[in-house]
């Protein structure tokens, strides 16, 4: 994978799954991820938006360090939280990071013990991530990386409350949202939770 300063473990293991190339996406946004800055990333569906996702998490996040969770992801199902933690366990094959995924159908207590036990990235759906911080306490603002995927989707199913409430808990993170199109609710959100946002728009590729 071609891009500047990629750790060379992550390097490794995404060369060995046959990524070799950084895509459009890939290589304009690496490094503005990398500084912490925060953006929207807009790119067409199955232009490897999750991948994105994946290997600027590893990047960024490199080794398991404390109990405390460093990366929240927002998804918008079940499907996705087991895809895109299916694709840490693959990409993160040369790092310790702990991953968990939660969704509507989990069991929520299961779930708050494994995150009380120490957790670096986690994964869900909003209802499930907004009802266990709400009813655990857990600490918050450890949080290094918030992550919104399909952000158009969430926000038009009305997810959009949920989202600003949890970003509001987090007094000092990077916020990230990725979407397949820049709708007028994304623009929003961006604008009202985020520090100067930098917009990453890309072309359907012929």
């Amino acid at each position: 994978m071609n891009l500047k300063k990629i750790n060379p473990l992550l390097q490794q293991a995404l060369i060995e799954h046959g990524l070799t190339e950084a895509n459009e996406m890939q290589q304009e946004t690496f490094s503005t991820i990398k500084s912490g800055a925060d953006g929207v990333i807009q790119s067409p569906g199955g232009t490897g938006k999750t991948t994105t996702i994946v290997l600027n998490v590893i990047q960024r996040m490199e080794k398991s360090i404390g109990e405390s969770t460093r990366v929240l992801i927002l998804v918008e199902n079940k499907e996705r939280v087991l895809e895109m933690e299916e694709m840490f366990l693959k990409y993160g094959t040369y790092h310790d990071l702990s991953i968990l995924g939660v969704h509507d159908k989990g069991d929520i207590d299961y779930d708050k013990n494994v995150i009380s036990m120490g957790l670096d990235i986690l994964i869900g759906t909003p209802n499930k991530i907004n009802a266990m911080f709400s009813s655990a306490g857990f600490n918050i603002n450890t949080i290094k990386m918030f992550i919104v995927d399909d952000a158009e989707i969430l926000f038009r199913n009305r997810m959009d409350a949920v989202v600003l409430r949890l970003s509001n808990s987090i007094e000092k993170t990077q916020r990230l949202f990725f979407c397949s199109q820049i709708t007028e609710r994304v623009e929003v959100l961006a604008e009202k939770v985020m520090i100067e946002p930098l917009f990453f728009e890309m072309e359907e590729e012929e």
